[in-house]
């Protein structure tokens, strides 16, 4: 594998990721009367303001429901994007983090983009500031960059291509077979996994998901051992430890699809355990365990939920719809920038539509 080139420092609890402020924001668990109150209103409020609710996986179970049952998704970021884009609606509410948003007003610019609170970022956003990637860039000018969408819309405008984990094996793959070399970034895990299946000629940032990095091999190897039946669905997020104990490892939508679609009944999954929600609901006869973060080894800064993901509530929502707090604003020129590398990647989906239909690994098959 090629030598990581760029260690960004500032990727603990104490530095440019740090988790308190999100956690003290996370609001407390409502009372069944006052969620009953709250969907109502909000339902009412997407009817009259035209809006539809798009949510990603990992947010609150409440959220998922309400966007479920008022027309909107539930997806992964990849889906998010193409939903918010293609729907009729000219105010979308995206329940996730900020780089979600900006995605979504990237891509329809027309649009009105609301999120319910917008101090919900991402350690992978926050742990590559765009002037510090704009000089690694700039270092490396031969190379592909492609950037992973939990980006900015800043870093994202400097990037060739931006993938999510359901296409960025096929992409990558893409453009070593064109001879490319490739300059990668953030997460380092991620990064990895696809050079190690494709063997690509790959640059690395380091940088890391405080969720999926938090999990670790030696204690899911313990909890293997007491469910020797279980299969195991690990997000490339995570670290190789993990990733070799796999029998799937794939993006959110991915793994759905292997508890849906596989015949064993028990499950432990390694992601971030907002996934639980949609997954209980697809396959409520199937058993699922969350892979540990805690043990020795980890210093559990996670806990497998991401504080900033756990910041959007069901009142954020109401607020937005009442308020408009929470809009989302890409200014030009760097819009119009970052829309490149993103229809890019829509483009290549929709002309593969196979890439991304696949868990990307399957033990005994390799990679799909």
């Amino acid at each position: 594998m090629s030598q990581v080139l760029f260690d960004y420092p500032q990727q603990d609890a104490s530095g440019a990721t740090c988790t308190a402020h999100a956690w003290a924001k996370v609001p407390e668990p409502l009372t069944p009367d006052r969620r009953t109150a709250l969907m109502a209103r909000a339902k009412t409020l997407l009817k009259e303001r035209n809006a539809v609710l798009v949510a990603h996986y990992y947010v609150d179970g409440d959220l998922q429901d309400l966007a479920m049952e008022t027309g909107g998704c539930v997806a992964d970021s990849l889906e998010m994007a193409r939903f918010g884009r293609d729907h009729a609606s000219q105010t979308l509410i995206v329940a996730g983090v900020k780089f979600m948003g900006e995605s979504a007003k990237i891509l329809s610019p027309e649009k009105r983009v609301l999120m319910p609170d917008l101090d919900a970022t991402c350690s992978l956003d926050l742990g590559c500031p765009a002037d510090d990637f704009a000089a690694f860039c700039d270092a490396h000018p031969d190379r592909e960059v492609v950037v992973y969408a939990n980006t900015s819309a800043a870093v994202k405008a400097r990037a060739d291509w931006m993938v999510t984990s359901s296409c960025a094996l096929a992409i990558v793959q893409h453009l070593k077979d064109q001879g490319k070399k490739v300059l990668w970034a953030p997460d380092r895990h991620l990064g990895r996994y696809i050079q190690e299946n494709t063997g690509a000629d790959m640059l690395m940032w380091n940088g890391a998901c405080i969720v999926h990095d938090e999990f670790r091999g030696v204690e899911l190897d313990l909890l293997r051992a007491e469910y020797p039946d279980a299969k195991v669905l690990v997000h490339p997020e995570s670290p190789r430890s993990v990733v070799e104990q796999a029998d799937v490892v794939g993006s959110t939508s991915q793994m759905l699809n292997a508890v849906t679609s596989m015949d064993a009944q028990t499950f432990i999954v390694a992601t971030d355990n907002g996934i639980l929600h949609r997954m209980r609901q697809m396959a409520p006869t199937k058993t699922l365990i969350e892979a540990p973060t805690a043990g020795n080894s980890a210093t559990c800064k996670s806990c497998a939920h991401c504080p900033w993901m756990a910041m959007n509530a069901l009142q954020g929502v109401v607020d937005c719809l009442e308020r408009g707090t929470g809009e989302i604003f890409v200014d030009e020129p760097i819009r119009s920038q970052a829309l490149g590398c993103i229809d890019r990647m829509l483009d290549f989906v929709k002309n593969n539509p196979a890439s991304v239909q696949k868990p990307g690994f399957v033990k005994n098959i390799g990679a799909a």
